[in-house]
């Protein structure tokens, strides 16, 4: 049974009359003809009543027809689906992201995404720069929302969001007090730091600028946020944590010194997916 056949015989189900349904496949009546009863050869059974004048359906035929309708709706329907998928309009991307994505660029990028592949599920996963990166390699996520740097081959990495550290103290520290404040002027406090698993390459870059005397680490910058309020130190934050404002806490702006906080976007060099590159695209654009 070939699939020719059975468009053939949705023809004269249809029209009920070999000439129009010849008519309408754009071939001659005969092969037409030809084709239905090899089809009721293999199926051991007719499908169709016929005389000169009359065609019409048995009730195999009619019950037949009904099925093969089914299968070409299926058909149509994987065909569509397999175009929208190729043009990146339906599908599944998994994105990793680190948790201070959330109040950066990732709820932008997410809006953006969503309103222009409404069909698209994105799978969103909390994880830690190291893990990511392992996940990219491992194939578990496709796009990964992480702090550079990225040391991988296998990996490529777009920056997409690049702001200034802000130096996060209790309300009434007494650094809040002071005109101009230098580097020397933090080591006489304790810090709460990010930790190195967390971001390896900010926390290696606070302890080459000031030499911190650490009282406390923790892995996500909501906590280190929520341990300065509580009083037990001070802390070096992305200017994007100011988003995580508590009445106990004061931002203070230390005109350069600190080091600047980058936001990546990677994914696997070889993957060539439309929907990896309508996400990338789309958070270069929230720059």
């Amino acid at each position: 049974m070939e699939l020719r056949q059975l468009q053939y015989f949705l023809a004269v189900a249809e029209e009920l009359n070999f000439s129009r349904a010849a008519e309408r496949l754009r071939i001659t009546q005969p092969p037409l003809s030809l084709q239905i009863q090899n089809l009721e050869k293999d199926l051991g059974i007719p499908l169709f009543y016929r005389n000169n004048r009359h065609v019409e359906l048995t009730d195999a035929g009619k019950l037949f027809f009904d099925e093969v309708c089914k299968i070409f709706d299926q058909l149509h329907r994987a065909i569509e689906n397999a175009q929208r998928t190729h043009h990146g309009e339906i599908g599944t991307l998994k994105v990793g992201f680190v948790g201070s994505a959330t109040y950066d660029i990732l709820p932008a990028v997410l809006r953006e995404f969503r309103s222009l592949y409404p069909d698209v599920q994105v799978h969103l996963f909390e994880m830690a720069t190291p893990a990511q990166i392992q996940a990219l390699r491992e194939e578990e996520i496709d796009i990964g929302v992480l702090r550079p740097p990225v040391n991988s081959d296998a990996l490529c990495t777009e920056i997409v969001s690049i702001s200034p550290c802000m130096l996060a103290v209790p309300k009434q520290h007494p650094l809040t007090e002071k005109e101009n404040i230098v580097l020397s002027d933090l080591n006489l406090y304790p810090f709460v730091m990010l930790s190195r698993k967390t971001w390896a390459g900010l926390y290696n870059e606070i302890l080459a600028l000031c030499n911190p005397m650490i009282q406390q680490e923790a892995l996500e910058f909501q906590t280190v946020i929520g341990l300065v309020a509580a009083g037990l130190g001070i802390a070096v934050v992305p200017q994007s944590a100011m988003n995580l404002h508590t009445q106990h806490v004061v931002y203070l702006d230390l005109n350069n010194q600190l080091p600047s906080a980058s936001m990546g976007v990677s994914w696997r060099r070889n993957n060539q997916s439309p929907l990896v590159k309508a996400f990338i695209e789309i958070a270069k654009e929230m720059r």
